[in-house]
């Protein structure tokens, strides 16, 4: 006699399924996957195959109103990324791809699920409506494990976002107009349902927006409510726009979020850091919840027919609808090649179909019951066949972001110039910005990126080129600058890659004056290396050099020869070329083939160090000072007329 499944109570459940959500995460981040990929392979394991997880059971009626609410949830928190601007170059191809490029979508959907699986015309019809969505709950993780660049990045974010509402009006449109086949109304009832969901949504989505953004422009909450408000105001309106409306509450939160991210003095950094974690919670649980609501017995009815709609929606009318869109675009071939092959499908597919085939099979079409495995087919394909071969796919096309291994730099002065010269040497990519324009011209003479102004500004936020970045250096003569913009970037990159020079400060007597170490980051070269130290050694002739260690060669071999000559171990990379900080809060052992890169006093230069090392110039090679200007760009006197230094 076959075991039954263990029963678990509920609270063991919800427990359950946070730790399977975690480890998902975790496993995904380690291996360098989509989490989506696993949050699937969970629910099935706990749902269909062990029988731990019984949705159903465990929220009752309350399921598809939770399933209702993350979505919404999710949906706002990714329509705060949009940025109006983005738009520029891809306004066209995400109007396209969103308008006409979805009925293209969906008819061919249509056509497939009607022959390949049998299922009558007017559910196929339906199918193919909700199937045109693609939504962040699958493309933001997909994206972030994909790397592709900028255009393709926005394009998919923005089809994902602004698709997951519209498609969700197009399905209700189709349903209504099954309901008028039945009796239960007609086309012009129909249309007008379509018009008051769009005209409900729009505009309590842009009431709410504005006037939320105006509480939060005037400071009229205080900070530690902001995030506690937002999620109450999300819920509150999309409850709102729900009962004026049926099926309007996604568009809602979708325009009062992008109406958020673009009103003018408006900032909503730390609520996009809240939802940003609480949509990771969010996605973990409804993945595995309705992974485990799947019914394997259901989807062996579908037969081969359930493959060959995957196959179309997957090789043909995703590809087609990516052409057409994209006629006359500025996209290559190559990124038009990756756009038509990323479009997974995810949670508000699988929850507005669950939704929509209950409602069928109350009006009596008994095959309705197809839909909803149908449906976990294809998001299970897209799913798994993207999450393995989209990044390859991207890197083989070229058209994916370098590894975020490059560094941006508080500072532009020589101390920051010497490191930026070393780090590019070893072919890491650097940004160095600073407001003393006489600090930017030698950075632009000796080759180095720069960006000229303040990283704490909004045109910063707006216009810094981040790609192929992933750590921060604070090298400004300012500690109070470094340690902002500390404050800034510890989110945005690791921890371990968000670093800044000790100052004077951090040895003050009175507790008053120092920096607390939640604000400091990890501390560069040790305790007691100041910026003053770096740039005083500099000035007397101080060479950063490079020395690969060997068997015979060792770091102690290195410190005992630099003992008594002031040199100051900075970096080391590996032979996999990965690139660690001397720190106050860790110790290195570099080990033998690691390049070490250290500050060595012009009196050592003329000691035999090692066979292997070599300086580092940090301006070896210059131009001619016109000819550089020139090359540069560099502005006259007139142009700098009027700017101001800190």
């Amino acid at each position: 006699m076959e075991e039954a499944p263990p029963v678990l109570n509920p609270l063991t459940t919800f427990a359950l399924i946070g730790v399977a959500g975690l480890a998902c995460q975790w496993l995904a981040w380690r291996v360098r996957l989509p989490a989506i990929l696993f949050l699937l392979i969970s629910g099935i394991t706990l749902g269909p195959v062990l029988g731990m997880v019984q949705p159903d059971e465990l929220f009752g009626d309350l399921l598809f109103p939770f399933i209702s609410l993350s979505v919404a949830i999710i949906l706002f928190e990714g329509s705060l990324t949009l940025q109006l601007r983005q738009l520029q170059d891809i306004g066209p191809v995400v109007r396209n791809m969103v308008s006409y490029g979805a009925l293209i979508n969906a008819t061919l959907t249509t056509v497939a699920v009607h022959y390949l699986v049998g299922i009558s015309w007017p559910l196929a019809a339906l199918f193919g409506a909700i199937m045109v969505v693609t939504g962040p709950t699958v493309i933001v993780p997909l994206l972030r494990t994909v790397k592709p660049n900028a255009r393709i990045t926005n394009t998919l974010r923005w089809e994902g976002i602004v698709i997951d509402p519209l498609g969700a009006l197009f399905a209700v449109l189709v349903f209504e107009w099954i309901s008028a086949q039945q009796g239960h109304g007609s086309w012009v009832e129909a249309t007008v349902i379509f018009a008051e969901t769009i005209v409900v949504g729009s505009l309590v989505g842009a009431v709410a927006g504005y006037l939320f953004g105006l509480l939060l422009r005037h400071r009229w909450l205080p900070e530690y409510l902001q995030n506690f408000a937002t999620l109450a105001v999300v819920a509150g309106v999309f409850a709102l726009a729900e009962n004026l409306r049926h099926e309007s509450g996604l568009l809602t939160v979708t325009v009062m979020g992008i109406w958020l991210a673009n009103m003018r003095d408006v900032h909503t950094e730390d609520i996009l850091d809240f939802k940003e974690n609480l949509t990771l919670l969010l996605v973990s649980s409804l993945f595995i919840v309705l992974a485990a609501r799947i019914d394997f017995a259901d989807v062996k009815l579908l037969g081969w027919g359930s493959l060959g709609v995957l196959a179309v929606m997957q090789l043909l009318s995703r590809p087609i609808k990516v052409f057409f869109s994209s006629l006359g675009s500025v996209f290559t071939f190559k990124e038009k090649l990756l756009l038509a092959w990323v479009g997974p499908r995810g949670i508000v597919a699988a929850a507005v179909t669950a939704l929509f085939a209950l409602k069928l099979e109350q009006m009596g079409y008994e095959e309705a019951y197809l839909l909803v495995p149908l449906a976990f087919t294809v998001i299970m394909g897209t799913v798994v066949i993207q999450s393995m071969t989209a990044r390859p796919l991207a890197l083989a096309l070229g058209v994916a972001e370098p590894d975020a291994r490059g560094y941006l730099i508080m500072g532009a002065n020589p101390v920051a110039r010497a490191i930026a010269v070393a780090l590019r040497s070893a072919d890491y990519r650097v940004l160095l910005s600073d407001t003393y324009w006489d600090n930017i011209a030698s950075a632009r003479m000796q080759d180095l990126p720069t960006f000229y102004g303040t990283l704490l500004s909004d045109h910063a936020d707006k216009h810094l080129d981040l790609v192929g970045i992933g750590g921060f250096l604070g090298l400004s003569h300012h500690a109070e600058r470094n340690h902002l913009g500390v404050m800034k970037y510890r989110n945005e990159f690791p921890q371990q890659k968000v670093l800044s020079l000790a100052s004077s400060q951090d040895h003050a007597p009175n507790g008053k004056r120092k920096i607390s170490d939640k604000h400091r980051g990890q501390t560069l070269f040790g305790e007691d290396i100041t910026f003053s130290k770096l740039a005083s050694l500099i000035a007397k002739g101080a060479k950063i050099k490079s020395t690969t260690l060997t068997d015979s060669f060792h770091f102690a071999d290195w410190q005992q020869h630099h003992h008594n000559a002031n040199s100051i171990p900075l970096f080391v990379i590996d032979p996999k070329g990965s690139l660690f900080w001397f720190t106050a809060q860790a110790e290195l052992a570099p080990q033998s083939q690691w390049q070490l890169f250290s500050l060595v006093p012009s009196a050592s230069e003329s000691k035999n160090v090692s066979d292997s090392t070599q300086a580092v110039s940090s301006d070896s090679h210059l131009p001619n000072k016109d000819d550089a200007s020139k090359k540069h760009n560099l502005p006259t006197d007139d142009d700098r007329r009027g700017e101001k230094r800190d």
